[in-house]
């Protein structure tokens, strides 16, 4: 494992903990993708990539000063779609260097795209998904085309609430009145969404809306929570499935199952948000 500083061209030059099977992985996924990708949607094809890898929770906690962590041997569900997103966006972009990979792994996780410390990272998916598509990197479904049929009330307060359970939190009492100060600023704002029953695709249902490659939330109303699992979405055989990092099979896998079977057995779901790339 390394910990190093980028070159002084990466803008506010910062630390990186790495490994170099992880870097050579980022130089090879996106070489590889200039003549091997085609036509396929990019976020499925650096998803597939990571089919089988092992699920682990906890991998950006490591240390106890907040730096930039790259793990593409072990992922949970959040670290896995901005693994693909970071690797899309370079590719999109045609930005093929590890330094490149770092920036936009950055730019995507942390608050207006700049690190400082724990407090600036997008603990929240609801404060992820506002602040890129605030810097124009992926559009928010709901609210670019027809309405969904679900409006999401946003209240979260659970870290600040259990800080205890939070290593950086423990350890730095300070930032609790920080994280709560976003959670308020969150809450009460209004999102939609689609419901859980609209994922049984049938031709009333908005759900003809998303396309393979796109993010998807799933969202709570409970616990001071907005999401309990995010992954990427994708068509088979005219049923809805999910490609993502699953707790439960303890690896990276592209569920068999539909997203509607999926999420019925998901008490507290109340249904999906969705974001895509912009291109």
């Amino acid at each position: 494992m390394f910990i190093c500083g980028l070159l002084a061209s990466y803008a506010q030059a910062q630390q990186v903990e790495y490994t170099k099977a992880d870097s050579a992985l980022v130089v090879r996924l996106l070489k590889e993708a200039k003549t091997k990708r085609g036509k396929e949607n990019r976020m499925m094809y650096f998803g597939k990539k990571f089919l089988g890898l092992p699920y682990v929770g906890h991998t950006l906690e490591n240390g106890d000063k907040e730096h930039l962590i790259v793990n593409l041997h072990a992922l949970d569900c959040t670290t896995f779609v901005e693994t693909v997103l970071a690797l899309t966006l370079c590719d999109k972009d045609d930005t093929r260097t590890f330094k490149d990979y770092c920036r936009n792994l950055t730019k995507i996780r942390y608050r207006h795209g700049k690190m400082t410390d724990y407090t600036s990272r997008l603990h929240y998916f609801t404060w992820w998904g506002d602040d890129n598509v605030e810097l124009g990197l992926v559009k928010d479904i709901g609210i670019m085309d027809n309405p969904f049929r679900g409006v999401q009330t946003v209240q979260i307060n659970y870290m600040s609430t259990h800080p205890n359970l939070y290593k950086q939190l423990r350890n730095h009492p300070e930032f609790v009145p920080i994280i709560k100060a976003y959670e308020e600023e969150m809450n009460g704002k209004k999102y939609p969404y689609i419901l859980k029953k609209d994922l049984n695709w049938h031709p009333s249902t908005p759900l003809s809306m998303v396309r393979s490659g796109d993010i998807v939330a799933m969202l709570t109303d409970s616990d001071g929570l907005d999401t309990r699992h995010i992954g990427i979405a994708f068509w088979q055989n005219g049923k809805l499935h999910l490609l993502h990092a699953s707790s439960l099979y303890k690896k990276v896998l592209m569920s068999k199952e539909t997203f509607y079977e999926y999420e019925a057995k998901q008490p507290k779901h109340i249904g999906i948000r969705v974001w895509r790339v912009v291109e």
